[in-house]
């Protein structure tokens, strides 16, 4: 029999695109493979021990284990909220426990968020290039999308600033200072909300530290009840992303708002899951921290260093302070995408740049991620793909100096 057509599906989800990175990292698994795709945690540095430690002490005392077993506030477990809120107030953004939402992970605080704040039409924006994940949360909502330094106040302004101040995902780049403040002033100007997504603000190998966007907003407005920046955190880079738990840190009236939406996609995140990363947190937070740094800032050192050692004329890259990823710029008659296709028969995987721009430009880039490959890996993979690249110029040339 024919498959049934489907039924009338709303504009919305006719609109939705798959997520490039996804559908990309289902061709990647080969044993062959070197991957630089997926912005992902190395499972070997997972801290395998500390988390069996966490589920024997919640399963040992009844009342802690039934307690992980059974529905909780849609706010989040009590501990977990009180122990981010602590963290929180180190960086300069005092708040309590009611200003923080527990949420699946930072992507659902950004759909929480696109829900909250965004109808058809209101405009967004955002650095670009700028996270494939936030555009692909914030499209379901069917903003428009414009560049941050376009954005400016008049009939129609935007709605919604996302930033990825702390070594950007795709670019690895930091907002300066200066620059931190010229956003808070734009958001001022349209009467904007900031979106600060902290994803990757733990992993800083170099350089001194940069206050968090919402905390130079709680600085100047002189307490967080008064700021207009929610700031969305997660432990998926430091702990474990398979836990799905991140947070959204923000003005009590909005954080209820945001609980009210969350009730409407999942009573709460799984509790055992926030019992079990309060543990991990509280007995081995800093130490994990220390220890994935050290390892992926030999990664990055590797990755720039092959770069430099192997990529032809006309290219250019980005030299990240942390995070994970490279940001490459390929010439212009260079497009990433058609590079891909030769690379993946080569074994090599990277995410082409135009994943990134709300309106699919920026085809002569790439996504370059050391997360996840040792050095020699990174070495062999890079010296292969600068090789690829140096081809693919030289018939370009050839081509042209026959026309």
């Amino acid at each position: 029999m024919p498959p049934h057509p489907l039924p009338r599906l709303s504009t919305r989800a006719l609109a939705m695109k798959a997520s490039e990175i996804r559908e990309l990292l289902k061709l990647v698994s080969r044993p062959s493979m070197t991957s630089f795709a997926g912005g992902i945690p190395d499972p070997a540095l997972f801290n395998v021990g500390l988390f069996q430690d966490a589920y024997r002490q919640t399963f040992a005392g009844p009342s802690i284990a039934r307690e992980a077993l059974q529905y909780s506030t849609t706010e989040g477990y009590l501990p977990l909220r009180e122990w981010i809120a602590a963290r929180m107030a180190a960086m300069g953004i005092n708040c309590g426990s009611d200003n923080i939402l527990i949420t699946g992970g930072s992507q659902q605080g950004l759909d929480l968020i696109g829900k909250l704040m965004l109808d058809a039409g209101d405009a967004v924006a955002t650095a670009q290039p700028t996270y494939l994940g936030a555009l692909q949360a914030f499209s379901a909502y069917q903003p428009t999308f414009e560049a941050l330094g376009a954005a400016r106040a008049g009939a129609c302004p935007a709605k919604l600033i996302y930033l990825v101040p702390d070594f950007a995902n795709p670019t690895g780049e930091t907002m300066t200072l200066k620059a931190r403040h010229a956003a808070l002033a734009t958001a001022d100007a349209m009467g904007a909300l900031i979106v600060e997504d902290a994803a990757y603000s733990a992993l800083r190998y170099d350089g001194q530290d940069l206050p968090a966007i919402a905390a130079l907003d709680q600085a100047r407005a002189g307490g967080i009840e008064s700021t207009r920046t929610l700031y969305c955190g997660t432990f998926s880079k430091t702990l474990s992303p398979g836990m799905r738990v991140g947070w959204i840190c923000g003005p009590a009236p909005l954080i209820r708002r945001l609980v009210l939406l969350k009730q409407g996609a999942d009573p709460h995140t799984a509790t055992i899951n926030q019992i079990i990363i309060h543990h991990a947190a509280v007995d081995s937070f800093d130490a994990q921290v220390t220890r994935i740094r050290s390892v992926y800032r030999t990664r990055r050192d590797a990755m720039l260093a092959a770069l430099q050692r192997y990529a032809p004329d006309g290219v250019h890259w980005t030299r990240p302070e942390g995070g994970m990823f490279v940001w490459v710029t390929l010439p212009g008659h260079i497009d990433a995408g058609d590079l891909l296709k030769q690379a993946l028969r080569a074994d090599i995987a990277f995410v082409p740049g135009s994943a990134f721009f709300p309106d699919g430009s920026g085809r002569n880039t790439m996504r370059l991620s050391f997360s996840l490959c040792d050095e020699a890996q990174i070495e062999g993979g890079i010296y292969k793909l600068c090789e690829l690249v140096g081809q693919v110029a030289r018939r370009a040339e050839m081509v042209v100096g026959v026309s």
